[in-house]
């Protein structure tokens, strides 16, 4: 857009908004909007933007360069909405490349009426198609069984489960699939127990798949921790321990 085609379109803004054009303003718009023809869509472009009332009702509304070259880009781009390139057998690359930018341009500029709808596949499979898909098993869409004896059995479903520790309901502490385990002492905040940050390991074994401890097997354990723990307590005490300091009598010696 030169200065003169500036100046024609600040003269169509004008009578939106009353401005007065002049040659400094057409300079500026022609170096704002170089790149932008003065042609129908660009009109078309001023007037969609002084039909939108503002958002404030006492702003005054005032166009720039910037909402030109903004409404006429989305007026272009809605003609092109449901363009699809037709292309032509055996061409090049080139060839493909001047067509395609040929039809967008057409179709853009409104010389060439937009397409109103989507193509669409139109036809079916044939019948040496359908016939080779059912030799192999397949039966056409998926039946939906209308039947209790098609039912997938509960005990199936119930195995779907998350993986994890957490998949399975903890034998210590009785906790839910997806919900931590819990410790045994209830405070203020938890009365029903503590979360752990780590699961019970007999809930880890539950899992796993691996067999559970028998209560003897349980209270060995525990009493080996306690013993282990009573020893270690012990070690700290001797430690911190200071011993008397044994006089020897080395005359009586």
């Amino acid at each position: 857009m030169n200065p003169r085609e500036a100046a024609q379109l600040l003269g169509h803004c004008a009578a939106f908004d009353n401005r007065k054009p002049s040659q400094a303003a057409a300079m500026a718009w022609s170096a704002a909007l170089h790149d932008v023809p003065l042609d129908e869509d660009a009109k078309a472009a001023v007037a969609i933007y002084y039909t939108t009332a503002p958002q404030d009702p006492k702003e005054r509304l005032w166009i720039l360069p910037h909402h030109v070259r903004t409404l006429r880009t989305k007026i272009r781009n809605a003609r092109l909405e449901n363009f699809q390139y037709e292309p032509h057998p055996d061409e090049t690359v080139g060839e493909y490349l001047a067509r395609y930018r040929g039809q967008v341009k057409s179709i853009a500029s409104g010389r060439i009426a937009a397409p109103t709808g989507r193509l669409a596949l139109e036809g079916s499979p044939s019948k040496e198609f359908m016939a080779e898909l059912e030799a192999r098993g397949w039966e056409g869409n998926r039946a939906v069984p209308d039947g209790e004896d098609d039912e997938p059995a509960a005990d199936l479903i119930d195995t779907v489960r998350r993986s994890g520790p957490l998949g399975v309901v903890c034998p210590m502490c009785a906790a839910e699939i997806g919900f931590a385990c819990k410790s045994s002492h209830a405070t203020k905040k938890f009365p029903l127990g503590k979360p752990l940050a780590k699961p019970h390991t007999a809930r880890i074994r539950e899992a796993s798949g691996e067999p559970q401890q028998t209560a003897e097997q349980r209270a060995a354990e525990e009493e080996r921790i306690r013993a282990a723990s009573a020893r270690a307590l012990q070690q700290m005490q001797d430690r911190e321990e200071i011993h008397d300091v044994e006089i020897v009598d080395e005359e009586a010696s």
